[in-house]
This record gives C-alpha cells, structure tokens and sequence, in this order.
C-alpha cells in the first residue's frame, strides 16, 4: 500500500477562497446525488460536534423531509477545540457542543437521534475498533436500508481520517451504503487537485438551506469566541464557513475500505482463538464431529477454517478436504498443521466471491457467519446448497454470544440460513455458549455406512 502524507494545515490558515472552489469548471460535469430509493434510514457519523452538519446537515433535512430516518454517531464530544483556553474547561467545553449538536439536529431532523460515543478528541486513530463496533452496533442488520454518511478517509485531520475508515469497515461488515464527505479538504487543498472523478454533489432546496444556515449558527463554540481572553478566540473563520453555504453538499463515492481485523487477529496470536487448548473448543470439535451423519466422505469443504483444528478431525472422515479461508496468516498457519494430510488442500478465498470447483459431499461452516454480514451470509447459504451433491450435508456451528464489531450473532445466523436454505435440520443442538444444526435429507440422515 502506497503511504499517502496527510496534508499540514491550520485552522487559522486563510485557507483556500470559496471563490477559487466556485470557479472550477469541473462542477460542470460533477454527477448529481440523491437519496437511494433502498434507504430508510441515514446514519452520519461525525468525528467532532459540527462535522455532521456542516457537511451534511443539508442532507440530513432532506432526508428528514422524506420521511427517511436519521441518526448522528457523535464520535468525540469535540473537547479538544480550544486547548488553551483558560475560562472553559474541556468538560465544560464538551457538554456546550454536544448540546450544540443536539440543537442543530433538532432543526434539521426533528426526533433523529444522536448517539454520544463520548471517545478522545483529537486520538481518534488509537480508538479504531471502538468506532467500527459503535458505528455497526448503530446501523445493526438493517445495513441495506442503512445510507452510511461519514468523513472522507483522506481529507487530512488525523480524527477525520480515522473516523472515515471505521465507517467504511462498518459499511462492509453491516452492507450498508457508503457516502464520504469532505470537511478540511476545502481549506487545504488546491482545487486543481482535488478528487473529481469521486465528487458527487446533492442539490439543496431552499428551505433545506435555510435549515442548515440555522443549524450551522447554533455552533457557537466554534463560530463566536468563548471570551475575549487569549485561546477563546472563534475557531472556525466566515472562509472556512462560506465552503458549506453552498447550494449543493458534495460527497466522495470511493468504494469501501479492505478489512484487515481477521488477519491481525492470526497475525498477533498462532491460536487467536485458543482452539488447540482450550476445553471449551474441543469439546465442540468433538460435538461437530459426533453429529456428522455418516463415518466417511467423499469430498469435504470447511469455510473459515482458521489455524486448522477443525480441519486437522475432519481429515480423518473425508477422502479429500478443501480448507478456506480469506486470512493470509491464517492460511499459512493451516498450511502448516495439516502439511501431514496430502488429500487435504488450504486455499486463500473470500467467500463466497471467491469459489472452490466442484461439488462437495459435507460443508462445515463452523464460527464463521458473523464475520460475513447479512448479505454475504445469504449469498454463502445458497453457495454452499448450490455446491453440494446429492445427499450432501451442510454442518453449522455457531458462538451465541454477541461478537462486538458485527452485527450478527450465532443464533442469527443459524437463522438466516435456515431461511435461505431448502434442506430439513437433521440435527439441532443448543447449549449456552453455542449451537450446531446439522443440515441435510432425511435420506441422507439414515443413509448406514456401506
């Protein structure tokens, strides 16, 4: 990956002119925006009080004005904005545009709800899965409905910046849409340079503009000085302001962020998951392999299968094994524990993009659901029916616990998939920390070993 420097600026920079921004003939060609027909809800994730709407505000009535929902995930509560101030405290300071927020939202969005996180300000960058989980805790399982509003991931502030890639790894792991805005790029960046291919502009009515302007003046902290005393100055200056009195919002539709949690996790642990010492995990190796119809297989496929505990049990009932997994470190881990097993085969895949030929006699999907998405997951279920032959049989295998940053649980996903899937649930075992639900025929079930 090509490091890109993040752009050296100041607040109190003159900055670059509106009139320079208004004068490029790119707008010309910019394409036009306007709320998905799919969406019902918008969630705005803003790193400091302010951020939602300056860059979105106008969006937020709009969608307000459509009956489409709106919430605002307030990362920081925006303390930081006037470090030497001597005559408001940083509390005192945060509880000021937190409720400045609240007063905005209330007049863009009357009954959206904000949804106070309450991380550091200005240390965004080390609070990275805390932001991913609140913003996919936020957006849930209706992440097709979800339009997901956040900072550009390149628009220059540390905060901004991380805040932009927690969303864009919450859209993927939630499938929600995903809309970046631009803040501070107005003020650093030539316009010669900016990134227009990946602009899109939304046009604003005039009373939604007349919504925002209100909106936008009820951020006295950053607009008006706090005193006259030195370090209370106003932070934001009428040129920075004058980039979102625009009659249109501009946002950056740039694809979604590659999420790399799987891989740090194997990266950082040779058994992230303790599955080769803990009782707990073998005892469920032990239950999946117990409930498996038939003593021997012909062909066997295991989707996730981590450092290969699993797969090292299933081995010894399948004539051939294919092993996936879309972790780079945890394929080679697999690799090595299962070198020893030459009809056993550890491919890198992210599924079900990404596709082993042939039909398959079992399909174990064991603590792997949840790490997909609803859509994904759906999309895995018919895969894997599609895949099998004849008589074949589906084994799911599930922590019921909440797993923090995704949005789905073990019971729901057996759930989904039993609701995508046409084959009867042979098998069904609960308990408190997990569930197994063995799928297949009847036939198949009573099929004695030959």
């Amino acid at each position: 990956m090509v490091s890109v420097a993040r752009p050296v600026f100041a607040h109190t920079d003159p900055g670059t002119p509106e009139e320079d921004w208004r004068a490029r003939p790119e707008w010309g060609s910019a394409r036009p925006l306007a709320l998905p027909d799919h969406v019902r809800r918008v969630v705005v994730v803003a790193p400091h009080p302010d951020d939602e709407t300056l860059a979105a505000g106008g969006l937020m009535a709009t969608a307000h004005a459509a009956g489409v929902a709106v919430d605002v995930v307030l990362l920081t509560d925006g303390e930081q904005s006037h470090p030497r101030s001597v005559t408001v405290t940083p509390l005192e300071l945060a509880a000021r545009r937190v409720e400045e927020s609240r007063a905005a939202l209330s007049v863009l969005a009357p009954g959206a709800r904000l949804h106070r996180v309450g991380l550091p300000d200005g240390a965004l960058d080390e609070h990275a899965e805390a932001m991913v989980a609140e913003v996919v805790r936020v957006v849930g399982e209706a992440g097709q409905e979800t339009l997901l509003v956040a900072p550009w991931r390149r628009d220059g502030h540390s905060d901004h910046d991380a805040a932009g890639l927690a969303a864009g790894i919450a859209a993927r792991r939630t499938d929600a849409t995903l809309w970046e805005y631009p803040v501070w790029l107005w003020h650093w960046c030539d316009p010669a340079d900016a990134p227009w291919p990946s602009l899109r502009v939304l046009p604003l009515g005039e009373e939604v503009r007349r919504a925002k302007a209100r909106a936008v003046a009820l951020h006295r902290t950053q607009l008006e000085p706090l005193s006259p005393s030195p370090g209370d100055e106003a932070l934001l200056h009428d040129g920075f302001i004058a980039h979102f009195e625009r009659a249109t919002e501009t946002f950056v539709l740039a694809g979604l962020p590659l999420d790399h949690a799987l891989d740090r996790v194997h990266e950082d642990s040779e058994d992230p998951w303790q599955v080769r010492s803990s009782w707990y995990e073998e005892r469920k190796r032990a239950v999946t392999l117990a409930a498996l119809p038939r003593r021997s297989f012909g062909r066997g496929l295991e989707i996730g299968g981590s450092v290969g505990a699993l797969a090292d049990a299933l081995a010894a009932r399948c004539r051939e094994l294919v092993v996936v997994d879309e972790s780079r470190a945890a394929v080679h881990a697999a690799r090595e524990a299962l070198d020893a097993h030459d009809h056993v085969a550890v491919l890198r895949h992210s599924v079900p993009e990404e596709w082993p030929p042939g039909l398959f006699d079992v399909v174990v999907v064991s603590e792997v659901g949840y790490f997909l998405g609803p859509v994904r997951l759906r999309r895995l279920a018919r895969q894997v029916e599609a895949c099998l032959a004849e008589e074949g049989v589906v084994v799911l295998c599930h922590w019921r616990h909440h797993a923090v940053g995704w949005p789905l649980d073990g019971d729901r996903v057996h759930e989904i998939w039993r609701s995508e899937s046409t084959l009867p649930v042979a098998v069904s075992h609960v308990e408190e920390d997990f569930r197994l639900e063995v799928l297949t025929s009847t036939k198949a079930h009573r099929q004695a070993d030959s």
